[in-house]
């Protein structure tokens, strides 16, 4: 029985958060740069596991006796998602040479492999050669050239994950719902739910490094932002259209 409701936790908690939204093209774009994944994948998870604490204590239930608080929501994150797909589009169409390269020997960022169409975006000067007999084991890692700040990485994913209006009608109404069916057993369920939220935030993050070979020009990386920029604005979009 325990077994049973753990997954069906597991399940809809999966159902529930595998899709194509804001948070989830963010957390990929993140994996793909290796920028802070740890971090962001850490924050996405507890997060979710927040919410389900708060869906399956039935606090969620408060909720419904302020309607207005949901609009507000929902209001303010689609117009952070249209913000978001403008400065996405805006890297689109006038890249810095963003693209992930090869590093030198480890720790030292300001060398790259034979790729001299490959510039760095701080100072706008081509990359250096690399020093002479770099073995290629040192050069096996790809890394991007320029970093965000972690504070940027955290307020941008704290803001796609709380002003968010879906996750407090999906994670806190439908799973804490759905939770507190299984009576006693409902934090097992919520367990199973949280579980799905780590697998998936942490998967997904770690697993973009697999795309790193793929988006190694600025070319890829534009087609990325112009792909996310599109994503972006149309889930703005649908948060505020007529349901």
């Amino acid at each position: 029985m325990l077994i049973s409701t753990a997954l069906a936790g597991l399940g809809l908690g999966l159902s529930l958060i595998i899709a194509i939204g804001a948070q989830n093209v963010f957390v990929l774009r993140q994996g793909i740069r290796r920028e802070h994944v740890f971090v962001v994948a850490a924050i996405c998870a507890l997060s979710d596991l927040a919410l389900i604490m708060v869906g399956v204590s039935g606090i969620g239930a408060v909720l419904t006796a302020v309607p207005w608080l949901v609009e507000v929501i929902r209001w303010a994150g689609a117009a952070f998602l249209v913000t978001y797909g403008v400065l996405a589009a805006r890297r689109a169409l006038r890249p810095s040479g963003e693209a992930l390269v090869a590093d030198g020997e480890a720790g030292d960022a300001s060398e790259t492999t034979d790729a001299p169409w490959r510039e760095d975006a701080r100072v706008g000067t081509p990359a250096a050669p690399p020093r002479p007999g770099a073995s290629a084991s040192s050069t096996a890692t790809l890394t991007r050239r320029t970093t965000g700040t972690l504070a940027t990485a955290v307020l941008t994913c704290l803001a796609l994950t709380w002003l968010n209006p879906h996750v407090y009608l999906d994670t806190v109404f439908l799973l804490g719902s759905v939770a507190n069916t299984h009576g006693e057993l409902r934090w097992v369920f919520a367990a199973g739910a949280g579980l799905a939220s780590l697998l998936w935030f942490f998967g997904l993050a770690y697993g973009a490094r697999l795309l790193g070979g793929v988006l190694a020009s600025p070319r890829a990386w534009r087609v990325l932002d112009g792909v996310i920029a599109v994503v972006m604005v149309v889930l703005g979009v649908l948060l505020v259209l007529p349901h």
